[in-house]
């Protein structure tokens, strides 16, 4: 693994509250690059809103706003949730309609061009706002877009620049036949029988009669980048390309040859976002004469009692009401070991409660509470723990984004603790032999220090209270209290 770590999320649409599918998205990337960070990998962490297109456009509209206060509004909303999900504190926000990621957009644009791959035509087809894309009549279900059934396609007849998609075919398959570029391997799959299939150029402009919310194009000012186009280029953007490389950056300074050229890059996505984030990014940073993304992983979806969350049915899960009545840390442990990392899962709240009393208040919260009430009353010293930093044994999980097993590793520890504690009963040792009841409790005491320390990545605010707990020797407040 190389000594530099640069990953992203993709960058939501801020044209809706946040919901827990893109939390799942921040809790896996972050659990990712605190772990890496570790093992003393120097990270840069990458998420921020997307803020221009057609959708976000008519959502100001109908909220009476102008399109900029509308962003602003939603933005600060996204921004809460590093605070909300305690995510790593060097995470970098990148919003597209910062000023020096539209400049970078319109680089990306002038080299694209300069490539031969950009070019004005005439197109008349179906177009889904959901998608901010047009849609091919063989990929339509029942007549509908099939990410946004419930939605009208509109057609639309107008001049636009294209993006020459169809002339890096080869290249791209070359690129997608290279394993483990896409996780998990059937993606991968998915991405090259696509390719396969055969490649269209797609718009990257719309006039701005018809939307004039976007980036302008380098030298044409009747029309805007398509949304894609633009916010796309956020991943190297956030990096200070390409000014920082312009202006003479030494090396030690310039993050994109840092992160992006020298380091280790990797996205997470949705499962729809394949075709966008391993095809079409792909092939923008090939015609720009850019390194390609190594890794992409993409999730699957979070369902809400088997069916998708909509505002209409009243399913949708909000994180932040989670993390205010059960905390940050019983958010983040549910979606690492409970939610599947690639599969779509189902969520409710009848399921989380469960999960919560079951393995946090009785099962982890209680294992503490026993071990250090037993420690702070019959042990004079808690042992060192200053030099615990081996995270090894669930690097394999951790590097295949199977945070169920690792997760699940750790619970398995502590069942085992807990069933030590039964057999050695050393609830009644350490009353009627001092030296054998202090060895049980220090080798407790150390073992749970351990998992404390593994625990970092996932639950980092419950690792520290429960080392500073052993450090202290002194039982902590309750972990995880009981809900009914």
């Amino acid at each position: 693994m190389k000594q530099s770590l640069y990953l992203t999320t993709t960058l939501p649409y801020v044209n809706a509250d946040p919901h827990i599918g893109f939390a799942l998205e921040l809790v896996q990337a972050d659990i990712y690059v605190r772990y890496r960070a570790l093992q003393g990998t120097s990270v840069f962490f990458n998420t921020g809103t997307d803020e221009h297109g057609l959708k976000i456009y008519r959502k100001a509209l109908e909220e009476g706003k102008e399109p900029q206060a509308y962003v602003d509004e939603y933005a600060a909303k996204f921004r809460m949730l590093k605070e909300k999900l305690n995510l790593f504190s060097n995470i970098h926000f990148v919003r597209t309609t910062d000023p020096q990621h539209k400049a970078a957009a319109q680089e990306m644009w002038r080299r694209c061009s300069a490539a031969g791959d950009i070019y004005k035509k005439k197109y008349k087809g179906l177009y889904c706002v959901g998608d901010e894309a047009f849609i091919k009549e063989s990929d339509l279900i029942d007549g509908k877009c099939p990410n946004h059934p419930t939605m009208d396609l509109t057609e639309i007849e107008e001049e636009n620049y294209f993006f020459r998609l169809s002339a890096y075919q080869e290249k791209l398959l070359a690129y997608l036949r290279r394993e483990g570029v896409i996780v998990p391997e059937w993606r991968r799959q998915e991405a090259i029988n696509f390719v396969e299939g055969g490649l269209e150029d797609f718009s990257v402009s719309r006039d701005t009669s018809r939307m004039g919310w976007g980036i302008p194009v380098p030298e044409d000012d009747s029309q805007v980048m398509y949304v894609w186009f633009d916010a796309l280029t956020n991943y190297i953007s956030t990096l200070g390309w390409p000014f920082d490389s312009a202006h003479g950056k030494p090396a030690s300074e310039n993050l994109f040859e840092k992160f992006w050229v020298g380091g280790e890059t990797l996205q997470l996505a949705g499962k729809d976002q394949v075709r966008f984030q391993s095809i079409m990014w792909q092939a923008m940073l090939m015609s720009a004469g850019l390194p390609n993304t190594q890794r992409v992983v993409y999730h699957g979806f979070i369902t809400s009692g088997g069916q998708k969350m909509s505002k209409s049915i009243g399913n949708v899960i909000d994180p932040y009401a989670i993390v205010e009545e059960y905390g940050t840390d019983a958010l983040r442990y549910y979606l690492a070991r409970h939610i599947q990392p690639f599969e779509d899962s189902d969520f409710t709240m009848e399921k989380f409660r469960e999960a919560y009393n079951a393995d946090l208040a009785n099962g982890l919260g209680n294992l503490v509470a026993r071990i250090l009430q037993m420690s702070s009353t019959h042990l004079a010293a808690p042992p060192d723990i200053t030099d615990l930093k081996d995270v090894t044994e669930i690097q394999t999980d951790i590097y295949n984004f199977d945070f169920n097993k690792a997760v699940d590793h750790l619970w398995f520890r502590m069942q085992y603790l807990d069933g030590l504690i039964h057999e050695q009963r050393t609830f009644e040792v350490v009353k009627t032999n001092k030296i054998t009841g202090q060895k049980q409790l220090t080798y407790l005491l150390g073992q749970l220090a351990e998992i404390a320390v593994l625990l970092e990545p996932f639950m980092p605010y419950t690792s520290e209270k429960i080392k500073l707990a052993i450090s202290e020797n002194k039982k902590p407040e309750n972990l995880f209290p009981r809900k009914e």
